[in-house]
């Protein structure tokens, strides 16, 4: 998850006050040391690290819990708002026709992104192009034009050229008919005077709606001063952090976006052009602190159904509530399910699942389940059509044909059928429940989620 170590370390020091229904002195002392502890080993700028943890201080003090809300609950709640405001509101990037230019460090993901960038406008309606001005970095032009054809955007670049403002201009003109155009700059390994001056001119040249800054999320402190730089040259709007599946602590883009007076547009989550989240606060802290985000998760499951549906027209999720479940049935939710992108991302998001149980899971709980659908797909390729459309009608000879057949074992040929009576069995529960029944479940599973009730995304 964004910021992962942080948001565990933030959820433990939390749960130490589980059970009181009063703060003293000492308590608050104790927890902000322990959330200043958290945040600096997360790379956040040490000043911005203060302000935070002396205005949680001071309304954990001051502020007295609403009549029924726990101390830890109290905390909770001021804890989300003040971090909720340091982040600020997400850069707006309007739904319309629009140029936006990407800057950064070579190695910050500008060109990844700018490909997840554009096919995210794509998936709102839009048509958008990425124009690639990199002359400098062997390969950049190979890279861009085949992240958009796995984007399926248009693209323009020129292998040939070696003057990145003229291709920028030609790219303008040979695009214009797109919707949305993403210009990607080059990089360098610092931030050294040819680069600031190359892209100061392709800013003129091109004149963006809007321009933001691409950040690798290991950047830590460092990113204070890049971001004063391009800032001073071309002027920022908003910050894109990249490279959030990882090991790296994020922290650092918050002193970025800081510097430059901007907010968070876009986090990059995983590898492939779909691995791509439109900035929420509210979301993003939520998820932070193990509350979960039903408006990203919903954002996904619609998505996942929805390509899921394209690739086969007779399949509609619906009937699935309706008439028998079968396993053809359950490999297309798995396949919707690996859309939804890592199961640990997903799982952050349900309310009541995410955050501290997730921290109780083995390190490597989530790469056995994702094994185990790799295992289940190789399994029912080894199977008949009538037995994917029957399978109760699989009894233990069939069961040796499958595992011989797939090369997997016989328990894991059991474990899938075992699976599928599961989901068979929960599915049935859906199906006697009316509107007003699954409003009831989802209010419960928000309250599951942070225990406080009616209060924005708890």
């Amino acid at each position: 998850m964004v910021l992962d170590n942080l948001g565990s370390s933030l959820r433990g020091t939390l749960s130490k006050l589980q059970g009181k229904s009063r703060l003293s002195e000492e308590d608050v002392q104790e927890v902000v040391k322990e959330i200043q502890r958290s945040l600096l080993q997360a790379d956040v700028d040490v000043a911005l690290v203060m302000d935070l943890s002396d205005s949680i201080k001071q309304r954990a003090l001051d502020e007295d819990p609403p009549a029924g809300t726990s101390a830890r609950d109290h905390v909770l709640r001021i804890v989300y708002e003040e971090m909720t405001d340091l982040i600020g509101e997400s850069t707006k990037l309007p739904l319309e026709p629009q140029t936006i230019l990407l800057a950064g460090l070579q190695g910050s993901g500008k060109t990844t992104s700018a490909a997840k960038m554009a096919w995210w406008f794509s998936k709102k309606g839009l048509r958008p192009a990425v124009i690639q001005t990199d002359t400098f970095r062997p390969g950049a032009y190979d890279q861009a034009k085949q992240m958009c054809e796995r984007a399926e955007v248009e693209f323009y670049g020129d292998p040939d050229a070696d003057d990145p403002v003229e291709i920028a201009r030609e790219g303008l003109e040979q695009t214009s008919e797109r919707d949305v155009h993403i210009v990607d700059t080059a990089g360098r390994h610092a931030l050294e005077e040819d680069l600031i001056s190359e892209i100061e001119e392709i800013n003129t040249v091109v004149d963006p709606d809007t321009s933001l800054l691409v950040l690798d999320a290991a950047i830590g402190q460092g990113a204070k001063d890049q971001a004063r730089e391009f800032e001073n040259s071309i002027g920022i709007n908003g910050v894109v952090i990249t490279k959030l599946d990882g090991t790296a602590k994020g922290g650092g883009a918050l002193a970025a976006v800081n510097e430059t007076d901007s907010t968070i547009a876009f986090l990059g989550t995983g590898e492939t052009v779909q691995d791509i989240e439109r900035f929420e606060p509210s979301g993003f802290i939520s998820r932070l602190l193990g509350m979960g985000d039903l408006k990203q998760l919903s954002e996904r499951v619609e998505r996942a159904m929805r390509e899921t549906q394209a690739e086969d027209d007779d399949w509609e999720p619906e009937d699935v509530m309706k008439g028998q479940f079968t396993l053809n049935d359950m490999r297309k939710q798995m396949q919707a399910m690996n859309r939804m992108g890592p199961l640990d991302q997903v799982i952050d998001m349900i309310p009541g699942f995410g955050g501290s149980i997730r921290d109780q899971l083995p390190d490597d709980a989530m790469d056995v389940t994702q094994d185990r659908l790799r295992d289940f797909e190789v399994v029912m390729d080894s199977m008949t059509d009538d037995e994917l459309e029957n399978p109760r009608s699989v009894g233990a000879e069939r069961v040796q044909r499958i595992a011989r057949g797939s090369g997997k074992s016989e328990d894991r040929v059991r474990e899938l059928l075992e699976q599928h009576q599961m989901m068979e069995r929960m599915l049935k529960q859906f199906q006697g429940m009316g509107d007003s029944d699954m409003q009831r479940m989802m209010k419960k599973m928000e309250n599951q989620g942070g225990g406080l009730g009616g209060m924005g995304p708890f």
